[in-house]
């Protein structure tokens, strides 16, 4: 069965329940599934190595999921209006990748989460599928055409679903970012599920 990489860092938790509407989303879609995988933290001081397989959530990603996978969905919290380090930091090390043309053709989408309202939802959003397009990913949004998009009053964007947490940093998505989110995912999925059709 074609996979959809459900890829993200999250360190509160937010990034990483959105990240499981957006696989929900994929696996609603007849014949497609979604494969979670995170990436490990970066720190300043490197001499201590992070463990093979993190101690909860996902397992870390492997260059073998990019090759198999269907389509791929990056999901980052905002660091400043931009993806956070670790994200960033395995993009950055995929030059063989993209030298290769592992995900040319591949449909792609973006997710993420803020504090805030207005903490750079879509300029991270936006600078998450920069590189997607230097790897020749066919990047895919939300469009208008799902009502929750104009009706939401927190996350949601047409570039990438999101969600606002709040200065309490609370992970739980509402409603309406769960159904723009599942509604991401299935997107992808659709759209991977149509270019690999004989």
């Amino acid at each position: 069965m074609p996979e959809i990489l459900v890829l993200y860092y999250s360190r509160g938790g937010s990034v990483a329940r959105l990240a499981r509407q957006v696989a929900r989303g994929v696996g609603e879609v007849p014949g497609m599934a979604a494969r979670l995988r995170t990436v490990p933290p970066v720190a300043p001081v490197t001499e201590t190595a992070s463990p093979p397989v993190p101690a909860e959530g996902a397992p870390y990603v492997e260059r073998q999921d990019l090759a198999e996978c269907a389509g791929l969905l990056l999901g980052s919290p905002t660091r400043f209006g931009n993806m956070a380090a670790p994200l960033k930091h395995f993009i950055d090390g995929l030059g063989a990748e993209w030298a290769s043309g592992t995900l040319v053709g591949k449909p792609a989408g973006v997710f993420t989460s803020t504090s805030t309202m207005h903490g750079g939802q879509e300029s991270t959003l936006l600078s998450m599928l920069l590189p997607l397009l230097h790897h020749g990913c066919v990047v895919a949004g939300i469009p208008f055409t799902e009502a929750a998009l104009n009706t939401t009053r927190s996350g949601g964007t047409p570039y990438g679903a999101s969600h606002v947490a709040g200065l309490q940093d609370d992970p739980q998505p509402s409603d309406e970012e769960s159904m723009l989110a599942r509604a991401l995912g299935r997107r992808i999925a659709a759209l991977a599920a149509r270019l690999s059709a004989p």
